[in-house]
């Protein structure tokens, strides 16, 4: 044994919470938006069915909804998340009063009902926060999977000691979400989502937010 102390640096924060309060009434609203997504989405399923020559209904595919940050019904609940997204920023540390936050998306997706619904490994460019709320999930459904995001512990990446523990040698932790669980990250942090078996629902909301410097939008203003 030694007597180093140990202190532990430039690590990525992850917010994760239970806010219930949403469930009911943002399912009812994402009802609508995925009722469009799915309409919208006919076109690409004839089409898909020609060249394969077979009926693949949504299979590997996921209903995305236009932005609904915007919309009415959905006020109370983009504030919240917002507001969230601003107090975990001011947490990490970071100087927040010369600097606006801006919704760039907002949407609700479900995955395929016939399964293989899926997202590989990604981020949203030029993004500080981005948050998932879980509608429709279960221990049956996918999952949000997040990745080290240092590029220098990849690429120098040892072999794990016990791959059944969380430590600093883990490359993915995931989570098990259920409806109203709430979890909020850094923009930078890559996340994807296995493939989902189209055993029952999953659907969620995304969202991504953006700090933009007061001084250019109060430029933008007077242009």
């Amino acid at each position: 044994m030694n007597n180093f102390k140990a202190n532990v640096y430039f690590g990525t924060p992850v917010w994760i919470n239970d806010v219930p309060e949403f469930i009911k009434p943002i399912n009812k609203l994402a009802n609508k938006y995925i009722k469009n997504a799915k309409k919208n989405l006919v076109s690409t399923l004839k089409e898909r069915n020609k060249i394969f020559k077979r009926k693949l209904g949504d299979f590997g595919l996921s209903n995305h909804s236009v932005p609904i940050n915007e919309d009415p019904e959905a006020k109370e609940f983009a504030k919240y998340c917002a507001d969230r997204s601003y107090e975990f920023l001011d947490w990490c540390g970071f100087d927040l009063r010369n600097h606006s936050l801006h919704y760039t998306e907002m949407w609700v997706q479900e995955f395929s009902s016939n399964g293989a619904g899926h997202h590989n490994t990604h981020v949203h460019w030029n993004q500080h926060v981005t948050g998932f709320y879980f509608l429709k999930a279960s221990e049956k459904t996918s999952m949000p999977v997040l990745h080290d995001p240092r590029q220098g512990a990849v690429m120098t990446k040892l072999p794990q000691k016990d791959q059944t523990k969380i430590t600093h040698a883990n490359e993915t932790v995931h989570y098990n979400v259920k409806p109203g669980k709430m979890i909020i990250i850094p923009g930078y942090t890559p996340h994807q989502y296995p493939v989902d078996m189209g055993v029952e629902p999953f659907r969620f909301v995304h969202w991504n937010i953006q700090c933009i410097p007061k001084n250019i939008l109060n430029a933008a203003r007077t242009l």
